[in-house]
């Protein structure tokens, strides 16, 4: 058998396609990685550093207007759309070059295309028009905006990937979905001083997350000014002699505002890809189906990230691709752990969250303890500020095991990060008794909660 002209190919330059080409070129791997955008992927091109950026923007005005309860006087103030995209863009840049710059110092070679499989080994590079041979091959394309099914006018809207960039900051902003994306862009918008309204399908906003977090978000959300139409959706979006978009609903009639965001879902972003001349199975989304080792249906070929639809995150995908890389290259047989993530909402105020919610505990432990603060914060009491913290720790009242915590109020994600540890390593309600508290801090609340708040047995509140 011929020489492959590589021992990897990966297809995608996103956190995990990066991660994975630079190790097993450090490993002395001859690696190859294309790429038909720009490196760093959803995640840092548009995706969770852009939006972290745009975050810290939105929350300057509260900021503003809390400093007066502390004694400042804050004087005249003003907001430029064009110089937050220049900053966001230099930003993203450098990071960028960073990427590149990891995968060349690892010997990786870069390849500036669209690769698509011609078979398990072999893959078609769009841009020379030439193949290339690899032993394996690694596909980390990440995932892309989906609009609702049948949407007359959704090319009238935008999605996430257009909203970093617009050319002006509209004065009113309607969006569509209720999961994390929508959620944070409309905080977002609303703190940028754009009208908002968000418009959702369901019941409640995040609907995936426990219910005290999403309940008081909501309300924290309604309280700023933010419009939140739930039980309905667009049904057509047309636009008008002035250039303003008109959105059809199904209940709450016309709604004219500036632009409308599509914010309802992401799709494994298969498409094109060859993945059926390779041998490759996708399911009815498009994701990838992989074995417990990231191994797809193709001998040779595996799939990392948001491809595969397992936990659309990009820590997610880097684990996955240092699991790969243990694997195939380190003889050390290692599947990636998707159990006890901690992940977080960037709203206002932030949600942070590890472990089940109540509503999951319920359904496999005859016996919850649930343990829950409400508070107003610290900052709050000099700042005027109404809004409420909420924690809320979940547990198995039989082994005093901790299955869940939840917080909703300022810095929650980075609470999330470190409880992530503590529930990743077993803790129980009474490590967290016996623990000192941090005083005055937010979060001694979570050492300080003795008695459950309430106790759920078989399902049934007591």
């Amino acid at each position: 058998m011929a020489a492959r002209d590589y021992d990897l190919f990966v297809i995608g330059g996103g956190s995990g396609g990066v991660r994975s080409a630079r190790l097993a070129a450090s490993m002395g791997k001859r690696v190859a990685i294309a790429e038909e955008f720009r490196f760093g992927g959803t995640c840092v091109i548009r995706g969770c550093v852009p939006k972290k950026l745009y975050v810290y923007a939105s929350q300057f005005p509260e900021h503003f207007e809390d400093a007066e309860g502390f004694g400042w006087s804050v004087g005249e103030r003003s907001f430029s759309w064009e110089r937050l995209v220049a900053a966001k863009e230099k930003e993203i840049t450098r990071l960028e070059g960073l990427y590149r710059k990891g995968l060349e110092n690892a010997g990786a070679e870069i390849i500036e295309s669209r690769a698509e499989l011609v078979d398990a080994n072999t893959v078609r590079l769009l841009a020379d028009r030439r193949t290339v041979t690899a032993e394996r091959i690694v596909i980390a394309v990440g995932g892309r905006p989906q609009a609702p099914a049948g949407l007359v006018g959704a090319e009238h809207c935008i999605s996430s990937n257009e909203a970093f960039d617009l050319k002006r900051l509209p004065a009113s902003i309607l969006i569509s979905g209720g999961g994390y994306i929508a959620v944070e862009f409309a905080n977002i918008f609303h703190g940028l001083g754009v009208e908002t309204t968000l418009i959702y399908r369901g019941a409640e906003i995040l609907s995936r997350f426990d219910g005290d977090m999403r309940r008081g978000l909501m309300a924290a959300m309604q309280a700023k000014g933010i419009r939140i139409i739930l039980g309905d959706v667009i049904t057509a979006v047309t636009v008008d002699g002035e250039g303003r978009r008109v959105a059809e609903t199904g209940q709450n009639g016309s709604l004219v505002v500036d632009q409308v965001m599509l914010a309802t879902g992401r799709v494994p972003n298969t498409a094109g890809l060859g993945l059926e001349a390779a041998g490759v199975t996708v399911d009815a989304r498009g994701a990838i189906r992989v074995d417990a080792f990231s191994r797809t249906s193709a001998p040779g070929v595996y799939a990392l990230g948001d491809v595969t639809d397992r936990v659309q995150l990009t820590p997610v995908a880097i684990h996955e691709a240092m699991c790969f890389i243990e694997t195939e290259y380190k003889h050390n047989p290692t599947s990636p752990d998707h159990d006890l993530i901690a992940t977080a909402v960037f709203s206002q105020p932030e949600i942070g969250t590890v472990g089940l919610s109540e509503e999951e505990a319920v359904k496999t432990h005859a016996a919850v303890d649930v343990f829950r603060a409400e508070f107003r914060p610290m900052k709050a009491t000099l700042s005027g500020r109404t809004e409420k913290t909420i924690q809320k720790i979940v547990v198995d009242a039989e082994t005093r095991k901790v299955l869940g915590v939840h917080i909703l109020g300022h810095e929650a994600g980075e609470m999330a990060q470190l409880l992530g540890i503590a529930l990743k390593a077993g803790v129980t309600k009474d490590d967290f008794d016996r623990t000192m508290a941090v005083h005055p801090t937010a979060a001694e609340e979570l050492v300080t909660m003795y008695q459950p708040s309430y106790r759920i047995r078989d399902g049934v509140r007591q």
